[in-house]
């Protein structure tokens, strides 16, 4: 009996020893419960000589700094043993309950940790911070789709040696930034800050609660006081975290106007608007809006009703944006040239335009004033002749001045160049058409003719993945010529049903409780290859050129 107990005493002991002289790898923190914006040590202990931690499986959750490593050698049963600890700063990226995953250290491999990361703290001027971070909204119950105003503003009470101020993306919203950042200095609680202010602009893109995640700002100061200056301190760290903005989405109304617009104000007038004009010529007629709580990409198209006895020919819109009183606001300019018919008065209607009054929560409409023309006679008659629209910058001729101008001729000469150089630019552009550019319409046989599709280039591709939405539905529209007043217009002008489908999920996503991104994936997969109108499109060949490539 006592020779067993022995022998199980020894194979213990040799048990122990074996396991001292294995290697032994641990992994601990320092502090297993933070704030975001916080960090805490990560500490691995390892007695493999040469091993180092394998730190690739913590930039998913974290962001690493501060690394450090230090290696001892002690005596241990005779034994010569070498120690290494290795240390790294985590940071994590978000809130709840994170996992610090195992780590492959040499041979060894450390036990997995968990890590409890609550909300950030938010601190102010009357905290006596050195640096914090305020955020601001024009409003926090905007419908949606509306153009909202949103504003950070960075304080620090030293001077900064770098920084880096970062506004997280919101679920369910577009966050633009506008402008430039704006700098100047306030005073708080006796003690002075300078200000840097950012403006964004924030766009929801479906009804219901929103929140907007705090901003945070990371930076290095220069030193604080008279003591940092005596004992030679270097920059110290500075970090702000800005408050979230939580809002509340209203619905489109079902008694809103389309297309959907969404101001605090509109106004329509005219800048130029002759009284008098002459029959067979232009007059020009110039007319300003201005969109209050708007950008460029939401404005509806502008357009002039054509008066009887008259042709209306539009130049482009030229726009001008703006961040002000905390909200964009964009003033457009239109030019209109019209061109009577015959002589006697004409009567124009100014446009009129529908928004939804996001203040008052009713529908409105903004209209021009109208016009009355008097229309002297021409030149000759006028009242069966085809207009053409006056050629931007060439200076107009009245009609006393044309009888003996020598200046006809050379602009004869030069519009028939002009046109020479377009057809030949036209017609390339076709050919290329027909080896699938985007947008280019397919005919379905026996439907009713429409017109032809805009080929709009590549960039409908690019629209579609990466636009925000109002640039999105303008690109559709844009898909036919003359482009479609909104999108209802333009399914029943085309001829797919997986096309139809497409936007229709899009109106439901846009305007309801649906799945924008599956929306917006299945209007990739509908237009990949152009739209399909609801009519047939006349061959290149009625140009009257030869083909490039005879047909088979």
């Amino acid at each position: 009996m006592r020779t067993w107990r022995q022998a199980a005493a020894l194979a213990v002991l040799l048990a122990c020893m074996a396991g001292s002289l294995q290697a032994q790898t641990r992994a601990w923190l320092d502090r297993d419960r933070i704030a975001l914006g916080e960090t805490t040590t990560l500490n691995v202990e390892t007695d493999e000589a040469v091993a180092v931690p394998d730190w690739s499986g913590l930039a998913r959750d974290f962001e690493l700094s501060g690394h450090t490593s230090r290696r001892q050698v002690e005596i241990r049963n005779g034994r010569q043993i070498e120690r290494a600890l290795f240390g790294v700063a985590l940071r994590p990226r978000r809130e709840g309950r994170l996992t610090v995953p195992p780590l492959q250290v040499g041979g060894a491999r450390t036990d997995a940790l968990s890590l409890t990361v609550g909300p950030a703290p938010v601190r102010s001027a009357r905290d006596g911070a050195a640096a914090f971070v305020e955020a601001e909204l024009e409003t926090d119950t905007p419908y949606v789709q509306q153009a909202v105003g949103y504003t950070l503003r960075l304080h620090y009470a030293v001077p900064l040696v770098s920084g880096q101020l970062e506004q997280p993306e919101p679920e369910g919203a577009s966050l633009q930034r506008i402008g430039n950042d704006i700098t100047y200095s306030r005073e708080f609680e006796g003690r002075r800050y300078n200000v840097v202010e950012r403006r964004f602009l924030l766009v929801p893109e479906r009804s219901g609660p929103l929140t907007i995640p705090g901003a945070r700002f990371e930076g290095r100061g220069a030193g604080g006081g008279f003591f940092d200056d005596l004992f030679d301190r270097g920059p110290r760290q500075l970090s702000a975290n800005g408050p979230a903005s939580a809002l509340s989405v209203r619905a489109m109304p079902g008694t809103a106007s389309q297309p959907w617009l969404p101001l605090r104000n509109l106004e329509l007038r005219w800048l130029e608007q002759p009284e008098r004009g002459r029959a067979g010529a232009a007059t020009t007629l110039t007319l300003e809006a201005t969109f209050d709580g708007a950008v460029g990409t939401q404005l509806p198209d502008i357009t002039l009703p054509a008066p009887d006895g008259a042709q209306v020919f539009a130049q482009p819109p030229q726009y001008d944006e703006r961040f002000d009183e905390g909200r964009p606001r964009v003033r457009m300019t239109r030019r209109f040239s019209i061109v009577p018919r015959a002589a006697g008065p004409l009567r124009v209607a100014g446009p009129r335009v529908g928004w939804w009054d996001v203040r008052a929560g009713a529908a409105r409409t903004s209209a021009a004033p109208d016009l009355r023309l008097e229309v002297d006679p021409g030149d000759g008659d006028t009242a069966d002749a085809q207009a053409v629209p006056p050629a931007p910058g060439l200076p107009a001729v009245s009609g006393a001045d044309a009888d003996g101008s020598r200046l006809w001729p050379w602009l004869a000469g030069l519009f028939a160049l002009l046109w020479l150089a377009t057809s030949v630019v036209a017609w390339h552009g076709l050919r290329r058409a027909r080896v699938g550019a985007w947008g280019l319409v397919a005919a379905v046989p026996g439907a009713a003719a429409v017109p032809r599709s805009r080929i709009v280039g590549p960039s409908l591709a690019t629209v579609l993945q990466t636009g925000d939405p109002a640039e999105v539905e303008a690109a559709l529209r844009a898909l036919i010529d003359p482009p479609a007043a909104d999108l209802d217009a333009l399914r029943r002008a085309l001829g797919d049903a997986g096309q139809r489908d497409a936007l229709a999920q899009w109106q439901r996503a846009r305007w309801g409780d649906g799945d924008l991104v599956a929306a917006r994936a299945a209007l990739r997969q509908a237009f990949r290859t152009g739209a399909v109108a609801a009519g047939p499109v006349a061959p290149d060949d009625e140009a009257g050129l030869p083909p490039l490539y005879p047909r088979r």
